[in-house]
């Protein structure tokens, strides 16, 4: 058989089963259509909506009141601990700072559903500006590198090259910092955790993508990028294959995971993919036993403006 009567026969046995997918497809989608609801289904629908936007809004209220009682804590507990108000034993010290360390994650708790409720119910802002992602997230990484070393794990930051693009500063922040929160959690002591930026070709499934032939996919990956893929790796343990969807869920604590180390309300990558999605981009997780987890989230350069109010600044 000749090189070309092979290459031939190749494309052939592709065009095959692209024609045989594509077929399976348009005979899927007229067997799974959906029935219209009835009029009382929908007014059912509307009724647990309302009920769930009322108690979300009331529990954020609930939170919002918190803040100010917070600060005043904080306040007393800075005079104290700097004896302002004069000296400390050192038992008096201790018990000081214990209560300090749990106003602060009672603090985080309402921070975070604060965050949680403004997205949920469709109140978050998103302000896209023209900026440099690997700034950005320096910047997180000047933050959390002191309780990296505090803790005795190394961490490490890979830029990429990736050009300036349409993204929510500080909202992207937001995301990277829970991601490495969660790492500094989980990561063992000897351990390490990674975060990378690096320019990616994203490309979206489609029904055309299907059709697609083999050298048609081929040229397509050659293309420049069109998105930024930043990635958070550690050396934790890794999360079975069964939690890697319900892991971005809210509330949700994982059983092999939990403990007095880990405490916390579950909603930080509930956070992380909500706002991900407002950039019309992609969060998921890998992981791979006796070698940790890795959490990846990918930006489009030209952001999605479905849901939520966008603004764009120069």
């Amino acid at each position: 058989m000749t090189k070309a009567f092979h290459d031939e026969a190749q494309e052939g046995r592709a065009r095959g089963v692209n024609s045989a997918a594509t077929d399976v497809l348009a005979s899927t989608a007229t067997n799974l259509e959906t029935p219209p609801l009835t009029e009382s289904e929908r007014a059912q629908l509307r009724r647990f909506k309302e009920e769930n936007q009322r108690r979300t809004v009331a529990l954020a209220s609930a939170a919002h009141e918190l803040k100010t009682p917070l600060a005043v804590l904080s306040g007393y507990a800075e005079l104290l601990l700097n004896e302002t108000l004069g000296p400390l034993t050192p038992k008096q010290r201790q018990v000081l700072l214990e209560m300090d360390a749990n106003r602060i994650r009672l603090l985080h708790f309402t921070e975070d559903f604060l965050t949680y409720s403004s997205l949920d119910t469709g109140k978050q802002n998103m302000r896209f500006q023209l900026g440099d992602i690997n700034a950005c997230v320096s910047e997180v990484c000047g933050i959390w590198l002191s309780r990296f070393q505090k803790k005795g794990l190394p961490f490490y930051f890979m830029p990429g090259s990736v050009q300036p693009f349409l993204f929510d500063y500080y909202k992207v922040q937001h995301v990277v910092s829970n991601l490495l929160e969660n790492a500094w959690k989980y990561s063992p002591v000897p351990g390490t955790v990674w975060l990378s930026a690096e320019p990616y070709l994203w490309e979206r499934r489609s029904y055309r993508a299907v059709t697609l032939s083999i050298p048609e996919r081929r040229k397509q990956t050659k293309a420049s990028a069109n998105s930024v893929r930043i990635t958070v790796s550690d050396t934790g343990p890794a999360i079975p294959p069964e939690y890697h969807q319900e892991v971005f869920q809210e509330f949700l604590r994982l059983p092999q995971v939990s403990g007095p180390s880990t405490e916390g309300a579950g909603l930080g990558l509930a956070i992380a993919r909500r706002l991900v999605q407002a950039h019309g981009g992609k969060i998921w997780l890998e992981s791979e036993r006796d070698k940790g987890n890795s959490f990846c989230f990918i930006l489009p350069f030209i952001p999605s403006l479905e849901g939520g109010h966008h603004e764009h600044a120069a």
